[in-house]
């Protein structure tokens, strides 16, 4: 029996990695560690653990006698602080972690480094600036409304849109950086601005293994968890998803992969939005993780989990051609409603009540 150690397991995205392991039948035993003792009791995994935060000087003894003491064979970190510590303890840990290089997790980790990355690489990204002090805010952003109509201003690290907000002007900029490094303790440097790409948003989640791709698979995000509620609309976690066929969008994924990483090894998921002109460009990489709905592609046959798990513990895969799965493929979620995968043909298969 393979034991995985889940960081993160009190999480969505943490419990999706456990439904996928799940799925594949090969009797895994999940240890789930979560910071959070009241989040940890909606994980699923056979064992749960109260682990601490990175930043905690225990943290390294802490995993390491876990692993010893739960037999682990797999160390795998969902949320991104713990991918960024887990990456750099791999070889000290007693367990397998098949994570990308730390180089290129933490490239990814920083927006806007990310972004100059891409840029010098050639991969088509927004353009951005990062902001240094509260003092330069509007002059920053004003150069860039010169060339956009809005600006979508946000923090450089995190998931889930995190501190995000499209802008008009320098102003409103200022005033709402203003108001996060103020509140919330942060300083204007881990900020950045980038154009607001208009267009169809994709998201393309791969293993990848000794740098030849695994399996890949490209989705449209259709719909936002409470995106009504923001003011941009979206959150970046889909109520409603499709899979989709966009050779380019894959193409371009693969090449932002190979830009971040030479030699690409581990989990890779790829955001990328159109612009004006429907072009896709990359705004980020998360490295070393899963997207939020891993499962999502797991129910429609393709198990990445499940893959990165025997990749990591030397089993050779065969190579899957990109984005194998069928379009329209919807997946559609809520808040305690759980999730149902969806053929696009009888997605508004219901008798009407006007007929």
């Amino acid at each position: 029996m393979t034991t995985v150690l889940l960081l993160g397991a009190g999480g969505s995205a943490g419990a999706n990695v456990v439904d996928a392991l799940r799925l594949s039948g090969r009797g895994y035993r999940v240890v789930g560690v979560d910071v959070s003792p009241v989040r940890l009791h909606l994980s699923l995994a056979d064992e749960r653990v109260v682990g601490c935060r990175p930043t905690d000087p225990a943290y390294a003894d802490g995993l390491r006698r876990l692993v010893e003491t739960r037999a682990v064979d797999m160390v795998h970190p969902q949320p991104d602080p713990e991918v960024i510590a887990v990456g750099a303890l791999r070889e000290r840990l007693g367990a397998m972690t098949f994570l990308p290089s730390q180089a290129a997790l933490e490239t990814a980790a920083d927006k806007a480094g990310f972004a100059a990355r891409m840029a010098r690489a050639g991969v088509p990204v927004p353009q951005s600036t990062a902001y240094s002090d509260l003092s330069t805010v509007v002059a920053q952003t004003e150069a860039m409304l010169h060339d956009h109509e809005r600006v979508w201003v946000r923090a450089r690290t995190g998931a889930g849109s995190r501190a995000s907000l499209p802008v008009r002007s320098g102003e409103q900029a200022r005033a709402w950086i203003g108001w996060w490094t103020s509140e919330k303790e942060m300083r204007a440097d881990e900020f950045m601005a980038a154009e607001m790409l208009p267009g169809r948003e994709f998201a393309y989640q791969s293993v990848w293994q000794d740098g030849e791709l695994v399996a890949g698979q490209a989705r449209e995000r259709v719909e936002y968890l409470y995106g009504f509620l923001t003011p941009h609309g979206q959150t970046s976690t889909p109520a409603v998803a499709r899979t989709v066929k966009e050779p380019r969008v894959d193409a371009l994924a693969q090449a932002a992969v190979r830009a971040l990483d030479p030699r690409p090894q581990g989990a890779y998921c790829v955001d990328i939005k159109e612009d004006a002109s429907g072009d896709p460009r990359v705004t980020e990489v998360n490295a070393g993780r899963f997207f939020t709905t891993s499962n999502f592609l797991a129910h429609a046959g393709l198990n990445m989990p499940d893959m990165l798990v025997r990749c990591a513990l030397g089993e050779r895969l065969p190579r899957l051609p990109s984005s194998p799965l069928p379009a329209d493929l919807y997946w559609i979620r809520m808040v305690d409603m759980g999730y149902v995968l969806v053929e696009g043909d009888r997605l508004d298969a219901w008798p009407r009540a006007d007929r």
